[in-house]
C-alpha cells in the first residue's frame, strides 16, 4: 500500500488549462469541403468577439479540403476572410498532405480518391472522364488537370501551412501525437496521421493536445487532450474551441 501511495504522489498531474492573460483562442475543427458551414461559424465567431479587446488568435486544425463539395471555396475563404487585429494559424491535415504530395506522384491518386479528393478535384474543374479511375495514365492525366487549375496562390497556401502551433499550455495539430515522444521530437507523420495510438492514451502530456482527425459525435473535451472534429461534412456539425485563460467552451453550427 505504502509502495501504491508513493507511486500515485509522483505520478505526473495534467497540464492545467491556462493562456497567457489577455488572450483569446478561436480553433476551428476538420472543414472537409464545407464552406457553407465555415461562414456561419466565421459569423458566429465575429459576434462572439466582438466587445474582447485583447489578443486574438485564430487556428484551424487542417483537412480544410475532400469530401465535402466546396473545397476551394473554403480555401479562398481562408486566404480572403482575415483580419489585421487577429492571428491566424493554419496547420496542415493529411488532407492536405495527400494533396501536395499528388501534385508531385501521381501514384498517391488511388489513396487520395478513397477518402474524399476526388470532391476536390471536382471543385477545380479538375477531375477525368471516369468516376473511379484505376489507370496509372488517368491518374496522370488528372494530376496534369489539376496542376494547370490549381491557382499558383492556393498551392502557396497549402505549402505554407503549419505542423504544430503552441500556445499556454496547449499544443495544437490535426491527428495527435505520439504519446511515447517528446513534443520537441514528434514526427510529421504522426502529427498528421496517428489516431488510435494516441486517443486511446489516458496518460498526461507535457500540454493538453487540441486535435481533430478523428469524427466523434460530440467535442472530447478531456484531461489530457481536447478532440473537435465532428464530422462537418455529414454531420453539419462544425466545431470551434474557444480558450481565455483557463476557460474552455464550445461554439458550433448546427444542422437545418
Amino acid at each position: 500500500m505504502k509502495k501504491l501511495i508513493n507511486r500515485l504522489l509522483k505520478a505526473k498531474p495534467y497540464p492545467t488549462p491556462a493562456l497567457p492573460d489577455d488572450t483569446r483562442v478561436y480553433c476551428i475543427g476538420d472543414i472537409h469541403g464545407r464552406h457553407d458551414l465555415l461562414v456561419q461559424l466565421l459569423s458566429r465567431i465575429r459576434q462572439d468577439s466582438a466587445g474582447f479587446s485583447g489578443r486574438v488568435i485564430m487556428i484551424y486544425l487542417g483537412d480544410f479540403i475532400d469530401r465535402g463539395p466546396q473545397s476551394r471555396e473554403v480555401i479562398e475563404e481562408l486566404m480572403r476572410n482575415t483580419q489585421p487585429n487577429i492571428e491566424y494559424v493554419y496547420l496542415r491535415g493529411n488532407h492536405e498532405q495527400t494533396m501536395l504530395d499528388f501534385l508531385h506522384n501521381d501514384t498517391v491518386g488511388l489513396a487520395w480518391f478513397t477518402y474524399g479528393g476526388q470532391a476536390t478535384l471536382a471543385s477545380y474543374n479538375a477531375v477525368g472522364d471516369k468516376e473511379m479511375p484505376n489507370q496509372r495514365e488517368d491518374f496522370i492525366a488528372i494530376q496534369r488537370q489539376l496542376l494547370k487549375k490549381l491557382p499558383h496562390a492556393h498551392y502557396q497556401f497549402l505549402k505554407s501551412t503549419s505542423f504544430s502551433y503552441s500556445i499556454g499550455s496547449y499544443f495544437f495539430v490535426h491527428a495527435g501525437i505520439d504519446p511515447d515522444c517528446p513534443l520537441s521530437r514528434q514526427k510529421p507523420d504522426d502529427l498528421l496521421w496517428i489516431r488510435s495510438e494516441f486517443t486511446g492514451s489516458t496518460k498526461p502530456f507535457e500540454k493538453i493536445i487540441v486535435h481533430g482527425h478523428t469524427i466523434t459525435d460530440e467535442p472530447e473535451l478531456l484531461p489530457n487532450r481536447i478532440g473537435i472534429d465532428t464530422g462537418a461534412y455529414a454531420s453539419g456539425i462544425l466545431t470551434c474551441l474557444v480558450l481565455q485563460a483557463d476557460q474552455q467552451r464550445l461554439i458550433q453550427t448546427r444542422p437545418e
